[in-house]
């Protein structure tokens, strides 16, 4: 099972992923539509940090925390960007724990022009991985 973990882990972040990317498809969105993008990206992002885990504990690999898993991510090239990675981390730990109009739309900025390239990247990465197996 445990071989399997980060497949499994994938299917969930591929429905998240695939949520949020449609919420962001949508023009002109109300507050509350930029509220659940913002809730679609920490539950993404979460996900994210964790099929990375799994996916180096597969490898063989020890990690502990987001930041391990998106370090030696970054290390092993799984992902590129490590600093901006890093950035999302920090703008989900945010959102996750406090709410202030101008920090939510600045950060709804960020997950549609840049995080959302992240995790779409991250999901291409995974989908052809999965694909090959």
């Amino acid at each position: 099972m445990k071989d399997i973990r980060y497949k499994q882990r994938f299917e969930n972040f591929e429905k998240s992923f695939l949520l949020l990317k449609n919420a962001l498809d949508i023009t002109d969105p109300s507050l509350v539509e930029k509220a659940g993008v913002i809730q679609f990206f920490e539950t993404t992002f979460e996900l994210s940090w964790k099929l990375m885990k799994d996916y180096l504990e597969y490898l063989g690999y020890d990690v502990k925390s987001p930041r391990d898993s998106i370090k030696t991510s970054f290390q092993i090239e799984l992902i590129k960007n490590g600093s901006i990675w890093l950035d999302a981390l920090m703008d989900r730990n945010l959102t996750a724990h406090t709410y202030d109009e101008a920090i939510a739309t600045e950060i709804y900025e960020k997950i549609k022009h840049e995080y959302s390239k992240l995790l779409q990247s991250l999901y291409r990465e995974f989908k052809d991985k999965i694909c090959l197996d």
